[in-house]
């Protein structure tokens, strides 16, 4: 069993944010694959299906960013899902609006839902899907918190169906694989 999270903030002022580019993303393999997010628990709302022949739970944190680790461990705990297939969905404000990469495990880069992630399982063991958002020229928490120009928005769209590909890749054919196919790829 796999358990895909989307990292974001809840509430509508939060919508379509570079910080919420995570919970977009989500939506979009709901979507894709026919999978509903509409059952809350574990501090967050989630919902559960097959991707491939592979069960999965999608999650998408009420607790706000900094605190998504709770809602995280408390969903793999109850279905005993190991950390090494635990797959988040991340804003990345180091890379260029659009690119993606994928982590295997590895350290929190400053990103403080990561942050509290691993500090929930007590390991960083978990696979990460950072996209970019780009590099503020502001304040960092204005300029995650605030929304795309537009152009941009229609751009980082183009992104969730590759992230949706993305988790696919990763489940079906492992992270390498995943790795090598996506990794520096110009969306």
């Amino acid at each position: 069993m796999y358990l895909i999270v989307g990292l974001g903030n809840i509430g509508d002022k939060y919508d379509y944010t570079r910080h919420n580019v995570g919970f977009d993303a989500l939506d979009f393999i709901s979507e894709d694959q026919n999978i509903s997010i509409s059952k809350n628990k574990f501090k967050g709302t989630y919902g559960e299906g097959m991707i491939d022949s592979n069960k999965v739970m999608l999650l998408k944190p009420s607790t706000y960013m900094n605190l998504s680790g709770e809602s995280v461990s408390e969903l793999a705990s109850f279905y005993k899902i190991d950390s090494k297939n635990i797959i988040v969905i991340q804003d990345d404000i180091s890379l260029p609006i659009g690119k993606i990469r994928i982590r295997q495990k590895g350290s929190h880069g400053g990103h403080n839902g990561i942050k509290n992630i691993i500090q929930n399982l007590n390991t960083d063991q978990f696979v990460r899907i950072k996209i970019g958002v780009g590099q503020p020229n502001m304040n960092i928490v204005s300029y995650v918190l605030g929304k795309f120009e537009k152009d941009d928005r229609k751009h980082i769209e183009k992104v969730f169906k590759i992230v949706g590909d993305v988790v696919k890749c990763i489940i079906i054919e492992g992270v390498p694989e995943a790795m090598n196919k996506f990794n520096g790829m110009d969306i």
